[in-house]
């Protein structure tokens, strides 16, 4: 495969982890506005819309947790663009019935649908750009696949916010669903989705497949190393605290800041923004000063810190530069721990970075759980527990080899 090939490849195993977290960004600001409006057609107990929000968050990752690596094992068997497909597929059909719902019945079944097809997208295009770069250059290139994912995360949260504010006049209802100006930001990932689907179809060429359907029972004996354990937990402390950031501060935004939808999607883009700046600053430029080990310690204590100060800020502009002080911490960590996990096994790379997303689902599911059962004691505790929680794991990172 040439250079141009392979950029061309690159690119668009990029394009499909964007258009997916574009999707998932797009959600994060409507979603407390949105689940207030459902829960109030329902009839239901405004005290429980909180649990609810964070029930429709975790819900996602658990149904990515059980189909994660299933979706891994399929991709080493019959190469990885089908299982992309698959994934984007699944990606549309999630956002149409979101911005269809009428219930929050209806909610859950999107979010479901969404978590078993999309838990495909992310690790299996990893495992595309491990398979087709260098181990030198694996550590850039999974930056760039952070790139990707905190980008969408950058125009997500942004586009959510100002569509579902469009003055859309039009309502329309047929059957059990309905259209309004809450559907439009989620029809806009629908269309957008179904468009990299066909170029994805068209333009990507499929992986070579990596291992033969094994019939004797899977053995993990080498990928379970003490190493591996350890890169899972930290995955998992970095994953568990992110989510229930963005869980905790879309409710702490909408109720303790009087923030609007637009003003909470500015805060999850500067998030993301820098995330998706500086994650290939440190991996191209970072082991130059300070070996992967140092960053990964660096992280921990800005993302760990700037958790602990965060709720202790009311003004509208120190909020902010907390966030970009968190995810600058998140953009050492990351690149570096996904770069370990590809580096472990050539043969079953797909497998080992579903293991490491599955680990990343449990994160994602017990972060907004936690953090909303939280805030029944006040919006001090999730943030300061979940600092303290990654200042503890920093003790883990002592036993990484160099």
């Amino acid at each position: 495969m040439n250079k141009k090939e392979k950029l061309n490849r690159i690119f668009l195993v990029l394009l499909s982890l964007f258009v997916v977290m574009l999707g998932y960004g797009i959600l994060l600001p409507i979603l407390p506005y949105y689940t207030e409006r459902l829960a109030l057609e329902d009839n239901l107990d405004l005290a429980l819309i909180n649990f609810h929000i964070g029930m429709l968050t975790s819900i996602y990752p658990l149904f990515q947790l059980i189909f994660v690596i299933v979706w891994g094992r399929l991709s080493d068997k019959y190469g990885r663009k089908p299982i992309i497909l698959v994934g984007l597929i699944g990606f549309i059909t999630m956002n149409l019935l979101t911005g269809l719902a009428t219930s929050l019945t209806m909610l859950y079944v999107a979010r479901i649908i969404g978590g078993i097809f999309t838990s495909s997208v992310i690790p299996v295009s990893n495992a595309y750009l491990s398979d087709i770069t260098s181990e030198k250059r694996r550590t850039k290139i999974m930056a760039w696949s952070g790139v990707a994912i905190s980008s969408g995360v950058i125009f997500g949260p942004v586009l959510g916010g100002l569509l579902s504010q469009t003055n859309v006049h039009l309502k329309y209802s047929f059957g059990v669903f309905h259209f309004d100006r809450f559907s439009v930001p989620f029809f806009f990932a629908s269309i957008l989705g179904l468009i990299i689907l066909f170029i994805i179809m068209k333009w990507l060429k499929n992986t070579a497949i990596m291992t033969k359907i094994r019939e004797k029972t899977i053995k993990f004996n080498f990928t379970f190393s003490n190493y591996f354990i350890i890169l899972l937990l930290l995955s998992f402390v970095m994953q568990f605290v992110v989510t229930l950031f963005e869980t905790v501060f879309s409710i702490y935004g909408k109720d303790e800041l009087a923030f609007n939808s637009s003003q909470v999607g500015i805060g999850f883009m500067l998030c993301g923004s820098v995330m998706a700046v500086l994650q290939p600053v440190f991996a191209t430029y970072g082991e130059k000063i300070m070996t992967s080990k140092q960053q990964i310690t660096l992280g921990l204590v800005i993302t760990g810190l700037s958790l602990i100060v965060f709720p202790f800020l009311r003004n509208e502009l120190s909020v902010y530069g907390m966030i970009i002080i968190f995810a600058s911490g998140g953009a050492m960590v990351t690149p570096n721990l996904l770069s370990a996990v590809s580096l472990l096994s050539k043969e079953d790379t797909g497998r080992n970075i579903s293991i490491q997303s599955s680990t990343n689902s449990i994160g994602q599911i017990l972060g907004p759980v936690l953090g909303t059962w939280l805030l029944a004691g006040g919006f001090y505790y999730p943030f300061i527990i979940a600092g303290l929680v990654v200042l503890v794991a920093i003790g883990l990172v002592y036993y990484l080899r160099k």
